[in-house]
């Protein structure tokens, strides 16, 4: 609602704002469903509509950017961010559906780490985000940026860890089929990591334009 309030122009630091904020509750209900996994269902849905929440916002931007001429920063910049928060979104979105779908037992260890490791890019990326209104916090933001970087190297290396370890113990069909399920909920995970690195990179390069 704020944001239909404030000068067209300074708009689009709200939209932002909101969709990294977004991403922030949504990876923080992610944690509670690996970590919790009980009432699945509910919390799938719920995890559901925090991601139609990033695709309203990502209309908002879309719908914002026909209606003004100057723009606070250049029009591909914006137009990328907003992308690329709204992908990061809605790759956890898809990863908590998948374990519904595929009727998951229990997460194991490694999709309970990396859903944290998820987490925290995404609490990076919600305290970076705002800072876009102020170039003088750049060494602030980089320095969030860099956070979100290093976490993605941690999940490449736990995934590595996790894809050694996804077949041991495979005696049947049916826990060749788990584990060919779970090698792609990793993935998945994976992805989202990196989606949030694709934030933190658009942040870096407006950064670096405009700091």
């Amino acid at each position: 609602m704020l944001a239909r309030f404030l000068p067209k122009n300074e708009r689009f630091f709200q939209y932002f704002r909101t969709a990294a904020q977004t991403g922030d509750q949504i990876a923080l209900a992610f944690v509670d469903l690996v970590e919790n996994f009980t009432d699945v269902e509910r919390k799938v849905r719920a995890i559901r509509e925090i991601e139609h929440q990033g695709d309203a916002v990502a209309q908002q931007i879309s719908e914002a950017l026909t209606q003004t001429f100057v723009t606070p920063i250049d029009r591909e910049d914006i137009v990328l961010l907003s992308g690329r928060l709204d992908d990061f979104i809605d790759t956890i979105e898809e990863a908590a559906r998948r374990m519904w779908l595929y009727r998951v037992e229990r997460p194991t260890e490694h999709a309970r780490a990396m859903a944290r490791l998820i987490a925290q890019q995404a609490r990076a990326l919600a305290e970076a985000v705002p800072l876009l209104e102020d170039m003088r916090s750049a060494p602030i933001m980089l320095q969030k940026i860099v956070a979100v970087k290093r976490l993605e190297d941690e999940a490449d290396a736990l995934m590595d860890r996790a894809s050694i370890e996804l077949y041991d113990g495979v005696g049947d069909v049916r826990e060749m089929i788990k584990a060919m399920r779970w090698g792609e909920l990793y993935q998945y995970l994976e992805d989202a990591t990196d989606r949030a690195q694709d934030v933190a990179k658009a942040l870096e390069g407006i950064t670096l334009k405009h700091g």
